[in-house]
């Protein structure tokens, strides 16, 4: 039972990271297009919207009387601390960006990622400390295997919402399926391997814990994102369709948004 718990608490986080992830970094939505033309969003369709609603509703209500209150509770700890469990976090995601930068052809960044890892890793102290970013190393964006899908030419498929996990679509839902299939290597010593150093616990409160930093960091980006719609849930859809598509084409992002290790920045 208290497995079941926590891999809902994931799950759910994971939902509201997708949601947050469109908020500009002073708390505001900036829908404006860069680089020239936009994309057509409009093809990918919304094959179940009436059942999506319904859905997004659920979680965004779990949101308000769950998260949210962790997340102001999250936010009152020391800076040091926050920041240190950002580092951590960031240096983690590292082993999904690094095989994707190779499926992808992103050579150089795969190297540069992976000097990152080494020396955040060791030096850093487990990722706690950003040394690399102190020897001018600089991070590199995050990818994953939807991504990578999409740039190999697969289409979207249907757009949908998922409960708990969120907004997604068919070509995402795949990639996503690729992290417990052994595209993940934090996934595969945890869960899968239960070591004597790791355990499946350890994933899940990493997850947990990724979650809970980054909805603390955008408390007031979400209340905007509520405030500046007029459909929440049309407004989800419309920037997690076009932050995809860009990320795929390496664009500039649509919006600007808070990273994971930016904590002095907010406060500042």
């Amino acid at each position: 039972m208290k497995k079941i718990f926590i891999c809902f608490l994931t799950f759910l986080i994971l939902q509201l990271q997708v949601v947050l992830s469109f908020a500009g970094s002073d708390g505001t939505l900036d829908l404006s297009k860069k680089n020239g033309n936009s994309n057509n969003v409009e093809e990918v369709k919304d094959c179940f919207e009436p059942i999506n609603r319904a859905t997004f509703a659920f979680n965004q209500g779990i949101d308000k009387i769950f998260f949210k209150p962790v997340a102001k509770v999250y936010r009152k700890l020391p800076q040091p601390l926050r920041s240190g469990t950002s580092n951590v976090l960031s240096n983690l995601s590292n082993v999904v960006t690094i095989p994707n930068n190779l499926l992808q052809g992103q050579v150089k960044d795969a190297g540069i990622n992976t000097l990152r890892f080494g020396i955040n890793t060791t030096l850093g102290i487990g990722g706690i400390f950003d040394v690399a970013s102190y020897y001018g190393i600089e991070k590199k964006e995050k990818e994953d295997y939807g991504q990578t899908l999409g740039a190999w030419g697969f289409g979207e498929g249907c757009y949908f919402v998922l409960p708990v996990l969120g907004p997604t679509t068919v070509r995402d839902s795949i990639g996503s399926i690729a992290n417990f299939s052994g595209g993940d290597a934090w996934y595969n010593v945890t869960v899968l391997d239960n070591s004597s150093h790791f355990s499946e616990s350890d994933y899940y409160f990493s997850r947990v814990t990724a979650g809970v930093d980054f909805r603390a960091k955008n408390l007031e980006a979400l209340d905007n994102l509520e405030k500046n719609s007029l459909d929440l849930y049309a407004s989800v859809r419309s920037l997690y369709l076009q932050d995809r598509q860009r990320k795929i084409k390496n664009l500039d992002l649509i919006t600007e948004t808070l990273n994971d290790d930016d904590w002095e920045e907010l406060e500042n």
